[in-house]
């Protein structure tokens, strides 16, 4: 039995310290409640080769696995399309959903590890926010973790990430995720 504290993520203590009360300073909440929070974070990668080469399918959900600390959701065609010779059932993706630590956990790795290794990087726009409080952002590789194995690629691949917030307005979920360490461009 292991007895002793769990060691909370360290955005969601900077979070909890001082996010709460700025953000309460700056909109005027009156209650702790009314302060947006995230609620999680979704990670979805396109992989159109998984239907011809299982290989290369596996290899790309390993990889997110060890990205997200969780195992990736296989997404599969709805209908068979003859244009892009997809048959109803193909596993066309894969998708995970983070929640409460891991969702911090991953936040933390993401802004302060494998952005600052996008190369020419200079922040992400205000209109990848969708007018209810959630951003979605583009990831051309997932080369930029360091916990994929440069080696081991069998193919570049990227990925989209959507933070879904409870903030009502693009301008709180802004302030919010700029609070936590997101890049937004200048001006």
């Amino acid at each position: 039995m292991v007895t002793g504290k769990i060691r909370l993520p360290r955005l969601l203590t900077q979070y909890r310290n001082d996010v709460i009360p700025q953000m309460m300073r700056e909109f005027g909440y009156q209650n702790i409640m009314e302060v947006p929070r995230l609620e999680k974070i979704v990670v979805n990668m396109g992989v159109k080769e998984g239907a011809e080469d299982i290989k290369i399918f596996e290899q790309v959900s390993v990889e997110l696995s060890r990205i997200t600390g969780q195992k990736p959701l296989v997404t599969r065609a709805k209908k068979s399309i003859s244009a892009f010779k997809l048959r109803q059932g193909a596993s066309i993706g894969l998708k995970v959903t983070l929640r409460r630590y891991r969702l911090y956990e991953f936040m933390d790795r993401l802004f302060n590890v494998a952005m600052p290794r996008i190369r020419d990087f200079r922040g992400y726009s205000e209109k990848s926010l969708d007018g209810k409080g959630n951003l979605t952002l583009g990831i051309n590789e997932q080369i930029i973790f360091p916990e994929v194995e440069y080696d081991k690629i069998k193919k570049i691949q990227g990925m989209d990430v959507t933070f879904v917030t409870t903030a009502k307005t693009n301008k709180e979920a802004k302030r919010l995720l700029e609070l936590l360490g997101c890049p937004f461009k200048k001006g």
